[in-house]
């Protein structure tokens, strides 16, 4: 088995590699859903929700960033084009026909939990295989969208 440079090994690396780009392929489609919600919403609460799908993208950014760039330290190629997130993300595509804030907050929200999830088992995968430090990045995401999916969903209460 074969060690690069940051002590992992070839395993390792090729296993945070694939699960950072299956994750950051996620992560641009639903910040796409959370723009096209932002965009789009209409209601009684419509300036709290608005500015809060602002901040639930600008927190996703964040770690979508980051995972790009974990790629980059493992000598991988971060893949986050449009056509390509379009093939690879495993988020429900989000339906362009809404304009309530409560429905916007159930589909975002919908997806958030899908999203949480698989970024759950990518912490799992990348631990198992051998990088923690991969890991710590995906537990930090996954905190982020935890508590955001609350703050959405304490909108429906």
């Amino acid at each position: 088995m074969a060690v690069n440079l940051q002590g992992l090994t070839d395993n390792a690396r090729k296993t945070a590699i694939a699960e950072l780009n299956a994750r950051l392929a996620d992560a641009v489609a639903l910040s796409a859903a959370i723009k096209q919600a932002h965009w789009n919403v209409k209601g009684r609460n419509f300036i709290a929700v608005h500015e809060l799908f602002d901040q639930v993208f600008a927190n996703l950014q964040v770690h979508v960033d980051e995972m790009a760039e974990r790629v980059q330290q493992l000598d991988g190629v971060a893949v986050g084009t449009v056509e390509k997130v379009a093939k690879a993300s495993s988020i429900k595509e989000y339906p362009t026909d809404l304009t309530k804030a409560e429905d916007h907050i159930k589909a975002l929200s919908e997806r958030m939990r899908d999203y949480g999830a698989k970024v759950r088992e990518s912490i799992d995968s990348t631990d198992e295989a051998g990088d923690a430090d991969t890991a710590d990045l995906f537990t930090a995401a996954s905190r982020t969208a935890d508590k955001d999916l609350w703050f959405m969903e304490s909108h429906l209460e």
